[in-house]
């Protein structure tokens, strides 16, 4: 597994990151959101299953999670990765996530009978931008 180069780090912590998908229509699908660097060294998102990223996910696992660093827009992180998605059933991913949004309660999100699942992204390749 590909480590983070400790020059970008604290980019780990930033607030949103940009998801890169195989979409089914051949074409990336790009999607901002949000994501915890856990206490595992893993990134890791709640996603909803009735999203078209997730799909695009169990279809295609290969991705990259790119972020930006808020001061410096030509520093960035890309990760690029295989992801291994999981049931969430009991929530507990996502309220750690939320607790990292100012206790946010990403379920709101989802609707009756909606299920949450962890993406875990395991990096294959990281590379970096900027000092």
């Amino acid at each position: 597994m590909a480590t983070f180069p400790q020059s970008h780090q604290d980019l780990l912590n930033t607030q949103v990151a940009v998801l890169a998908t195989h979409g089914h229509d051949d074409y990336p699908q790009v999607t901002a959101l949000w994501f915890l660097f856990d206490d595992d060294g893993l990134l890791k998102l709640s996603l909803n299953t009735t999203r078209q990223k997730v799909k695009n996910l169990q279809a295609h696992p290969e991705c990259t999670l790119f972020m930006l660093d808020p001061a410096n827009p030509y520093r960035t992180l890309e990760v690029r990765a295989r992801a291994e998605i999981a049931p969430d059933e009991d929530y507990a991913f996502a309220k750690k996530l939320g607790a990292k949004y100012g206790g946010a309660d990403v379920s709101a999100n989802d609707g009756p009978g909606e299920i949450r699942v962890v993406v875990v992204l395991r990096p294959v390749k990281i590379n970096t931008w900027g000092s």
